[in-house]
């Protein structure tokens, strides 16, 4: 499926109110990232450029208040490290506001799951 199809798809659903988007599992391999083959895992840089294009179309189509960073550990693990895919998440979230970041590493988890 073409990208922009891709992007026409999460807006399309992203028009539904009651849904929300979990930002995340990038480095299972049936996403066809190839890091896992690297003689060396990727860095954060790597992995933020890898992933930036697909985070941010749905950060663009669900906004912060309704997409949430996660971690797919430990299935991420053969692809990168837990702290890397966290960095990772930080350097494609380092243009938003302090408000948009708290919503996609906290608030919207926090709202969605209802945790006190």
């Amino acid at each position: 499926m073409r990208r922009g199809v891709r992007r026409g798809k999460i807006r399309e659903l992203a028009a539904c109110s009651n849904v929300h988007v979990k930002l995340g599992g990038l480095g299972m391999r049936m996403f066809g990232f190839t890091h896992h083959l690297g003689e060396l895992p990727p860095n954060s840089e790597e992995l933020a450029a890898a992933w930036r294009p697909y985070i941010e179309t749905c950060t663009a189509a669900f906004g912060p208040e309704r997409a949430m960073f996660e971690s797919n550990f430990p299935v991420d693990k053969g692809s990168c490290d837990y702290v890397q895919l966290w960095n990772a998440f930080k350097r494609i979230a380092a243009g938003y506001s302090a408000a948009e970041k708290a919503a996609l590493f906290a608030g919207t988890a926090t709202k969605f799951y209802r945790v006190s």
